[in-house]
């Protein structure tokens, strides 16, 4: 899966491309750009053409790319820095099989290079920059660690909540029931937890946010959201036991006010009578 983001630095706008497995290709046409912008491409070309930048990109390939072809590399690492040597990032790709970066060529293309390589050359642009373009790549991915780990625990809610349904179906919905009624059943265990955790039913939450898409839950934080969790679990155990709604209800909330303690210190909620 890739993601396409933008971060701001200093005034310039670098591209990101973020990859699974926590790979992230920073646009490096982009940062050259704070050097010539009229012809940014030139500005990378003239770092590939020294020693010490095919040396490090060679080294990268060796240890990050097992089809690296290393026996066409050794000439272009001789030739180096000579007056007559050039290179750019598609004949690097072309000649070595490298996977470090790749180039864009359609209208709003550039050249991405990984993260490693990108910090790399952004050193030989400007240390300056280099040090404000880490904080906003340091940033943005603390902001998506967050939105991962709230997504991961909005995702094991639902998955619970096809628990808490099965065991609404097998222990309180009548074989004889339409599927309508069936679904008002659903919908009314569903505000047993959600009076129990927001002290509200879904209508009402709807009611008071017309103008939020989604429903209470989507706007949970992710302590809210391990609660929930554990309570969808725990009353699929209580309707399996046999307890009636009221005793489950007034259970849950006792639940609910003690783990919010605990996850958040200090939350004042009452007991349901």
């Amino acid at each position: 899966m890739k993601k396409n983001e933008t971060i701001n630095v200093q005034g310039t706008d670098i591209r990101i491309l973020s990859v699974t497995a926590g790979k992230s290709y920073l646009c490096i046409t982009d940062i050259a750009r704070i050097k010539n912008p009229k012809e940014p491409k030139d500005v990378v070309k003239n770092w590939m053409r020294n020693r010490s930048t095919l040396e490090f990109l060679g080294l990268w390939e060796k240890i990050n790319n097992p089809n690296f072809r290393g026996v066409d590399f050794d000439p272009l690492l001789k030739e180096a820095g000579s007056n007559a040597f050039t290179m750019s990032p598609v004949k690097w790709v072309e000649n070595t099989g490298a996977i470090g970066m790749f180039t864009k060529a359609h209208v709003g293309g550039g050249t991405f290079a990984h993260q490693d390589i990108a910090f790399e050359f952004t050193s030989w642009v400007s240390s300056e920059f280099k040090l404000y373009l880490l904080l906003e790549f340091q940033r943005l991915k603390e902001q998506e660690q967050k939105a991962l780990g709230w997504s991961a625990k909005r995702e094991l809610a639902k998955i619970n909540y096809h628990i808490h349904t099965s065991a609404v179906k097998q222990n309180l919905v009548p074989a004889e029931l339409t599927p309508q009624q069936t679904s008002i059943i659903y919908a009314n265990e569903a505000d047993v937890l959600n009076i129990a955790l927001f002290g509200i039913t879904a209508k009402q939450w709807r009611e008071a946010n017309s103008d939020k898409d989604g429903n209470m839950r989507d706007y949970a934080s992710i302590n809210e959201l391990i609660c929930l969790s554990n309570m969808e679990n725990l009353n699929a155990v209580f309707i399996n036991d046999g307890l009636s709604q009221r005793e489950r209800l007034i259970k849950l909330n006792q639940i609910a006010i003690q783990q919010m303690k605990i996850l958040i210190g200090t939350e004042n909620r009452k007991l349901l009578n």
